[in-house]
């Protein structure tokens, strides 16, 4: 069957999209105009004029003739097509930054990374820089960590096995399969995780996790501040995570 150019411009404009925002949520090197041309073996004249349509939908950008990432209308495409717990969550987000003045943020895993679903308004205080598709290690970060809450020893390993903790994370980050179910065994009898600066200098990360009606887990919620903020708090400010949790995993089930 013949394919018309229109079809065939979509596929390739689609390819292109996945390349750039797959190696985006990979934290792999982001690629210019001939690296793209050479990943997807197509014609570099070509994968210009499609990357230059796509920033023009605001599906891809570039900065200043950099390598190309994902644009904001990938993302609010993105967030239109979250419904239910989703959608709600962005309510529930606020309502943490209004209660507890902390950036918050609903994250998901994939395998040994962690995903960022949503996060609050306020995400950019403190230097912080996050958007959805943002990935971190699950191994050291208090979302990362409230995601394996239900891991046994056996399944950490399992997981962890092919993990390069070296260079990775901030400096009370876990460097092996055993610091990691250390910190899981040190947070499990308070009902919830603290990771002080696992990820990054100078932060602290409060975390649940949210569970469906079946009680398997589908995300973690979190809040970040300093030191001064959460070390004598987290008991106090848990609980209204807690509730928040059982809210977007009660509306999971919906």
């Amino acid at each position: 069957m013949e394919v018309s150019p229109e079809a065939s411009s979509l596929a390739q404009g689609l390819r292109l999209v996945r390349l750039v925002t797959d190696r985006e949520k990979q934290g792999r090197q982001l690629l210019g105009v001939s690296q793209l041309a050479a990943e997807l073996d197509m014609e570099q004249s070509r994968v210009s004029r499609l990357a230059q349509e796509l920033c023009d939908l605001g599906l891809l950008e570039r900065l200043e003739r950099g390598p190309f990432r994902a644009g904001p209308r990938f993302f609010s495409l993105a967030a239109s097509l979250n419904v239910g717990w989703v959608h709600d969550s962005r309510a529930e987000l606020e309502e943490l930054v209004s209660s507890l003045g902390f950036r918050s943020r609903l994250s998901v895993r994939d395998g040994v990374r962690v995903l960022l679903l949503r996060s609050s308004t306020n995400n950019s205080v403190l230097g912080g820089f996050a958007k959805p598709g943002m990935v971190t290690p699950v191994w050291c970060t208090g979302s990362g960590r409230a995601l394996l809450w239900d891991h046994s020893r056996n399944e950490l390993e399992a997981l962890l096995k092919d993990v390069n903790f070296i260079g990775v994370g901030g400096p009370a980050a876990a460097h092996s399969q055993a610091e990691v179910h250390a910190l899981m065994e040190r947070d499990r009898p308070q009902g919830f995780v603290l990771a002080a600066e696992e990820f990054e200098h100078g932060v602290w990360e409060l975390a649940v996790p949210v569970r469906d009606p079946s009680g398997g887990i589908i995300s973690a919620l979190s809040v970040l501040g300093t030191r001064s903020d959460l070390e004598r708090a987290a008991p106090e400010l848990a609980p209204l995570l807690h509730s928040a949790a059982q809210r977007l995993g009660s509306a999971s089930g919906a």
